[in-house]
């Protein structure tokens, strides 16, 4: 059974996260400390708010350098995603750099924030796995990021503009939507990243 971490920096949804991963056979701890990540096999990185609060929360718990230096898989949720990235023009945070680009306010959105359920466009990738075409999945944000590498995007979806709703380099990948607020599309998706920690784990 993969060991995935969820990272407590504060300002994420992890109760909802934790459940999810449970129900798709990971085991689960939530780190509230830069120790709690030892021994584990993927790690999901949560967020809500801004991306300032974020990345403060991440740097205050010590979490920066251990999540820098990790090797195992890590996924990104929403503003969890968003500091994958370089910086933000939400807030001018620097966050933590594992994939270059920047953070940007959604442009030609109806409203803002985007909120409720909307269709993922996909590539072929491990994380969508067993989804049909054209799956639903839930966003609540205002922002998302623009890589400076389009082979990164894994997934976009659209609101006045298309932008991007999912991401990958190697072991970091990154979801702007919430899979654990996306009912069996959202468990399919944490139970193809739990697959993937297991099978590199193995």
């Amino acid at each position: 059974m993969p060991r995935i971490a969820v990272v407590d920096h504060g300002a994420g949804n992890l109760v909802s996260i934790a459940r999810g991963l449970e129900k798709v056979g990971a085991d689960v701890v939530v780190a509230a400390r830069p120790s709690d990540l030892a021994g584990a096999d993927g790690i999901v990185l949560p967020g809500v708010g801004s991306t300032a609060s974020v990345m403060s929360g991440i740097r205050a718990a010590g979490f920066e350098r251990p999540l820098l230096g990790s090797t195992v898989p890590l996924l990104g949720i929403c503003v969890g995603m968003q500091v994958l990235f370089e910086t933000s023009a939400e807030d001018g945070a620097v966050c933590l750099g594992l994939l270059a680009g920047q953070v940007h306010r959604l442009v030609a959105a109806p409203t803002l924030p985007h909120i409720g359920w909307n269709d993922l466009a996909t590539t072929d990738d491990p994380l969508f796995d067993g989804l049909g075409p054209d799956p639903e999945v839930y966003f609540v944000h205002s922002y998302a990021p623009v890589p400076a590498d389009p082979s990164v995007v894994i997934a976009t979806s659209d609101h006045g503009l298309p932008f991007v709703a999912a991401v990958r380099k190697g072991r970091v990948a990154g979801t702007q939507f919430h899979p654990e607020r996306s009912g069996e599309t959202g468990l399919t998706i944490l139970g193809n990243f739990v697959q993937v920690t297991g099978a590199v784990a193995a």
